[in-house]
């Protein structure tokens, strides 16, 4: 556990843990915003392109942040582990981005969530958390949401690219299962830069989130020069990429100060109920369908992760 957090008792630590949890919400909100818009740029232009503009949108509202707040040089090892965490999140974004390139929101979304949600869960007891029997349980039911989930994705997929005809049925399911897996990716790599963010502490301030957007703007840019796509997005697209940066940066800042005032089990898994939004934003804006298999994957993802965050705040 982190050495320079603060952990109140009485009334002092209720307080702290009731803004972890609000902390944690708004940044929810935030990715799940971020998530929903480069979901549609990724159908526009190449998911390099759309998370390089992303990246480089972040790097400029965190380094404003930063710039404003104010704050002391920053130690190596809040640095490492920023690094370490921003390296985490690109990935994840990129296995994201690929997945609502394939296949519907509501597939690629949930299972990132409860991949970060349990994997989080598991490293905060590898840190000396001790979540309630609940968040074992919700846990638990992460497997068979999963498998809800998967099981809807074979006959569900993404809209088709605009102006393009229909997939077929086996192009359909192969394109689903692409964001079946992509989305289990995703939620890994989400899962290290929660645990990153949590492990660099607060006592450098912002620079641990700077130095991760910094780092993950680097890898993409050397993954764009590799594959000779080292553009941007253009029209419509370069529009989405940039709102993608606008609401995700804002989002892991929130995220960061809301894991230094609570357990990583319960503000992680929080966070993780992101795709709530985004399956919104796209049932509103996009009318996208939820079949009955795919409403009780949602339903019962968003229970063990309900029954996660219950259990750790326990």
């Amino acid at each position: 556990m982190h050495r320079d957090r603060a952990v109140p008792g009485g009334p002092g630590r209720a307080a702290a843990s009731v803004l972890a949890i609000l902390l944690a919400l708004v940044a929810a909100a935030g990715y799940g915003g971020s998530d929903f818009a480069a979901g549609l740029a990724s159908r526009r232009a190449s998911v390099i392109r759309v998370t390089l503009t992303s990246e480089a949108v972040s790097v400029a509202v965190v380094g404003l942040a930063l710039a404003l707040l104010g704050s002391g040089p920053p130690g190596l090892r809040a640095v490492a582990w920023g690094a370490v965490a921003g390296l985490g999140g690109v990935t994840g974004a990129l296995a994201l981005y690929v997945g609502f390139r394939h296949a519907a929101f509501s597939v690629a979304g949930p299972l990132s969530a409860v991949g970060a949600a349990g994997f989080s869960v598991l490293a905060g007891l590898l840190l000396g958390e001790r979540p309630t029997a609940l968040a074992l349980t919700g846990i638990v039911l992460a497997l068979p949401a999963i498998v809800g989930v998967s099981a809807s994705a074979r006959s569900a997929s993404g809209p088709a690219e605009d102006g393009a005809p229909a997939p077929g049925p086996g192009a359909a399911r192969r394109r689903a299962e692409r964001g079946v897996t992509y989305g289990l990716v995703a939620g890994a790599c989400f899962a290290l830069l929660f645990i990153g963010l949590n492990e660099a502490g607060s006592g450098s301030g912002l620079w641990p989130v700077f130095s991760g957007q910094a780092v993950a703007l680097v890898a993409v840019i050397c993954v764009a020069a590799c594959t000779s796509d080292l553009r941007l997005p253009q029209a419509r697209g370069g529009r989405l990429a940039a709102l993608t940066g606008l609401t995700g940066a804002p989002a892991t800042i929130f995220y960061f100060v809301a894991t230094h005032h609570g357990l990583l089990a319960v503000t992680a898994v929080i966070t993780s109920l992101y795709p709530a939004v985004t399956i919104l934003l796209a049932r509103v804006l996009l009318g996208e369908r939820l079949t009955a298999f795919r409403l009780g994957g949602l339903v019962l993802a968003a229970a063990s992760v309900s029954l996660i965050a219950v259990g750790g705040a326990g």
